[in-house]
């Protein structure tokens, strides 16, 4: 119980040193972007159902995980794409953050081979929280561990909130690059009322361009580049993809202001409509001391349910498997 105990206590400096950004971190990759940027909404073309379990500082029992689920697609009629997302974050057995949201985004050539997409997104976000297995100050006993029980009454009804994210997606080419900006309505999760305590306002650049190394074999080269900021937090990386047909391995290194130097790489497979992919993120430079070599394992699915025709005027790309 006493490990127990000091790992929720280093817990909770590192977050406060380095989480600063007010929410889980999903990292660079493109099969959670659409959380992130609307405007990538049905650019793939094909109905597709994303499948994403994230394990964050695995192996140190902090029971910090998220799930996410979304469907998006292209749809003639709305002249653009729209789909919908399910993420849940269950951080340590006590909070339970559950957002689900809508999205669409309109297609538009804006040139003989220009193309914008415009995107918005509708979302609720759920906090709960279960004081169970919390461990209050006045149950700690020098001695003997935890033991007793609290005298603590902390309620543990939740708090649900409307949010609003935009974004935009531009191709050109081989390039193809998105902004958006989330938490315009700055929801307040904490129950406190405080203005720092709202979500700040998220804003996320991504770029990345193909390269083809060989037509045969399907091989190419993607490098890419992200930027964030969030209310102090600012984090910035690069890195690139090599992908087959079947195939592909993907570095990228990340850094932020609060002096952390990380890594990520990974691979993913796929056999036939469905894509299987793995991520795994470390730390390198610690801005604290105190920050865990392993940060992240992710783990997924995307499956192609059905074919949208090609012969549409509609610009697709197909993303980085990352």
């Amino acid at each position: 119980m006493l490990k127990q105990l000091f790992g929720i206590l280093l817990l909770a400096v590192i977050i406060h040193s380095d989480c600063l950004a007010q929410e889980t971190d999903s990292g660079p990759g493109f099969q959670m972007i659409m959380r992130d940027n609307p405007s990538f909404s049905g650019i793939e073309g094909d109905g597709v159902l994303r499948l994403s379990y994230l394990n964050f500082y695995p192996g140190n029992n902090y029971n910090l995980n998220t799930v996410y689920f979304s469907f998006d697609s292209y749809f003639p009629q709305l002249h653009g794409g729209a789909g919908f997302y399910l993420s849940d974050d269950y951080l340590g057995g006590i909070i339970n953050d559950i957002r689900g949201g809508l999205s669409y985004a309109y297609f538009l050539q804006a040139g003989r081979d220009f193309y914008i997409n415009a995107g918005l997104s509708a979302s609720v976000y759920h906090r709960g929280f279960s004081f169970t297995r919390a461990v209050f100050p006045d149950q700690i006993d020098p001695l003997g561990g935890v033991s007793g029980i609290s005298s603590e009454t902390l309620s543990a009804s939740g708090r649900t909130v409307f949010d609003i994210g935009a974004g935009f997606l531009f191709i050109s080419g081989k390039f193809f690059g998105g902004v958006s900006l989330n938490h315009l309505a700055e929801p307040d999760l904490s129950l406190s009322g405080f203005y720092n305590e709202r979500l700040k306002r998220k804003f996320l650049f991504h770029l990345s361009m193909d390269i083809d190394l060989n037509d045969r074999l399907g091989l190419k080269a993607r490098p890419m580049a992200f930027f964030e900021m969030q209310g102090e937090f600012v984090s910035a990386g690069s890195g690139a993809v090599l992908e087959s047909k079947y195939l592909s391995i993907n570095t990228i290194l990340m850094c932020n202001n609060t002096g952390n130097l990380d890594m990520q790489t990974g691979f993913s497979f796929m056999i036939g409509k469905v894509s299987a992919y793995y991520n795994y993120r470390f730390n390198i430079v610690s801005g604290n001391k105190l920050l865990a070599l392993s940060l992240l394992h992710q783990t997924g699915l995307a499956i192609s349910l059905y074919n949208v025709d090609k012969r549409n005027p509609i610009k697709t790309i197909n993303f980085p498997k990352l």
